[in-house]
């Protein structure tokens, strides 16, 4: 798999922006070749964890920053569980790669077109927590949210077929 090459020089929103992509390729790398079964192991013990969580919960992210806070959008997340848990991770038994792959594919389409309309100072206004953000804060946590994700992928592919790799 290419994943998005990251500038060494570049205005700082295109350095953004491609870092962003770099983590979100890293995450679809590490599901890459693997079935229904493989990415719903559960492999890390007590955590329930596993990496069709991890795409599901990253398409959540990507809907809750890009579409309901910087768009303003009424786009309630997927997997929310009325009993307050995220349901993204401990729910994914009857999932499917295919239709989860193809949802955070979609979200993240959604994040790349919202993050083309907006500059890194505005400043956008968090429906919930009435919280004001930059598009930079969001970027840079994004960035953060995939790399901290993606460290837990790397070891669920491990345990899953020895795979490793940056």
């Amino acid at each position: 798999m290419t994943r998005a090459e990251t500038p060494h020089i570049a205005p700082e929103f295109e350095t953004l922006k491609a870092f962003l992509d770099h983590q979100r390729d890293t995450l679809a790398w590490k599901c890459e070749g693997l079935g229904d079964e493989e990415l719903r192991q559960q492999n890390i013990e007590p955590s329930p964890l596993s990496l069709m969580g991890l795409l599901r919960h990253m398409a959540d992210v990507e809907r809750g920053w890009f579409r309901r806070v910087i768009a303003g959008e009424n786009a309630p997340a997927h997997f929310w569980h009325p009993d307050g848990s995220e349901s993204d991770f401990t729910r994914a038994a009857d999932d499917t790669g295919e239709s989860a792959f193809a949802l955070w594919r979609e979200e993240v389409a959604a994040s790349r077109a919202i993050g083309e309309k907006v500059t890194l100072d505005d400043v956008v206004i968090h429906p919930r927590s009435g919280g004001r953000y930059s598009v930079r804060w969001i970027y840079v946590h994004m960035i953060e949210e995939y790399a901290r994700h993606n460290g837990h992928a790397d070891l669920l592919r491990e345990r899953i077929d020895g795979a490793t790799g940056e």
